[in-house]
């Protein structure tokens, strides 16, 4: 017993020892984070953040403070990794969609489709783009993987498409109906029919918990607030503009602000979606149509049509930083941001052709040449778990 407890000591002694000259070799200079672990504090146990008490049957907020966690560079879902990555644009007068190789920025493929088709859309489980052939009251079914597309289904005014947050249901915006149609998410089948006293509800986005969302109304200069599950309106606002004209709609990262183009007041308005009172606006340039978030989730870009220009919104600053000028012009739109988040996409409405812009510099890459009347295209695949639609909307 004598022998074995002298070993101890004896081995603690050179343990010691050898801890102290470790330490003298540093200097005194090694930094904190770099330090032997005997030295180091005590670990904290983080902080658990709080969960979110979402819509029964949506997938749980990865991150409460940044509702886009989930759209980092390349993130991509295990339904989307392998389809091959193209840029969608409906053309409007053209009744196509053109399909752009974003690595060479050639046209690949024009695919006919129903009369004047505004946006193509991601379905909520990634599977299906569909295509919005308003005035041809149908929905034109394209296999992301394979390009080809399916046969059209009959959906009425569908001007716009998204999706509530658990999945269940596809939400069209009628806009010359003046309706919000709930439909099967699947098979678009009619749910509910949901009629509104505002003019030409065009664009929307979710809540953090996904228990309501915004919706902007064109012609009337008005947003509403409807109730995700309940399937109704419950707030209506007319936004404090003359001949006010709202777009598209965003909400910020932290889930606390929604953002509304107005391409009549030349900005955007901001809201608080919870409290739903009197918006603040700021100016951005002539003509405000499309909002789109970095890969990082620190900026947002703006298409001004009305002036050729994309101004960049910093969310952590709360404030405008960049405006972006396309040489010679044109019609930025509406579009998306490429996976890896290197390029911004935009439709030139009035010029039949498709920008590619550069998001670290704001060059114009390349100007593609498409059908007539391009709006509303899509970036696909895109990083994200599942489509809240429009162009790309994802969680």
């Amino acid at each position: 017993m004598r022998t074995t407890k002298a070993a101890r000591l004896l081995a603690a002694g050179a343990a010691l020892t050898a801890l102290t000259l470790l330490s003298a070799c540093g200097g005194g200079q090694e930094h904190p984070e770099n330090a032997a672990p005997a030295s180091k504090a005590p670990v904290q146990p983080r902080a658990k953040q709080p969960q979110v008490n979402v819509l029964p049957g949506m997938p749980p907020v990865e991150d409460p403070t940044d509702v886009y966690a989930a759209d980092r560079p390349n993130r991509l879902s295990p339904v989307v990794k392998d389809f091959p990555s193209r840029v969608y644009v409906p053309n409007t007068q053209s009744d196509t969609v053109t399909v752009i190789d974003p690595k060479t920025y050639r046209v690949i493929e024009t695919i006919p489709v129903g009369h004047q088709p505004q946006h193509v859309v991601p379905s909520w489980d990634l599977k299906t783009l569909w295509v919005n052939n308003d005035l041809g009251n149908s929905l034109t079914p394209i296999d992301p993987r394979t390009g080809r597309a399916g046969k059209p289904v009959e959906v009425h005014d569908p001007y716009n498409l998204y999706f509530t947050p658990d999945g269940k249901y596809a939400v069209v915006m009628a806009s010359m109906d003046r309706e919000l149609v709930f439909r099967d998410a699947h098979t678009m089948k009619v749910v509910k029919a949901v009629p509104v006293s505002c003019y030409g509800v065009n664009h929307a986005d979710f809540s953090v918990d996904g228990r309501y969302f915004i919706v902007s109304c064109e012609f009337s200069g008005e947003i509403l607030k409807v109730d995700t599950a309940a399937m109704k309106v419950v707030a209506q606002e007319k936004l404090p503009f003359q001949g006010a004209m709202p777009q598209d709609v965003k909400i910020s990262p932290d889930g606390k602000l929604f953002y509304i183009a107005d391409m009549m007041a030349n900005g955007l308005w901001i809201l608080d979606g919870d409290k739903f009172t009197r918006p603040r606006f700021l100016a951005t340039g002539k003509g405000t149509h499309g909002l789109y978030v970095s890969r990082d989730s620190r900026e947002m870009y703006i298409s001004n049509r009305g002036e050729g220009t994309i101004s960049l919104f910093d969310f952590t600053r709360n404030r405008l930083t960049k405006k972006w000028r396309l040489p010679g012009g044109g019609s930025p739109d509406m579009g998306g941001v490429s996976a890896d988040g290197k390029v911004l996409w935009l439709s030139g409405r009035y010029n039949a052709e498709v920008y590619a812009i550069d998001t670290s510099t704001g060059a114009e890459l390349a100007r593609i040449k498409v059908g007539s009347g391009p709006h509303g295209l899509a970036v696909y695949p895109q990083p994200g778990r599942y489509s809240l639609g429009h162009t790309g909307i994802f969680r």
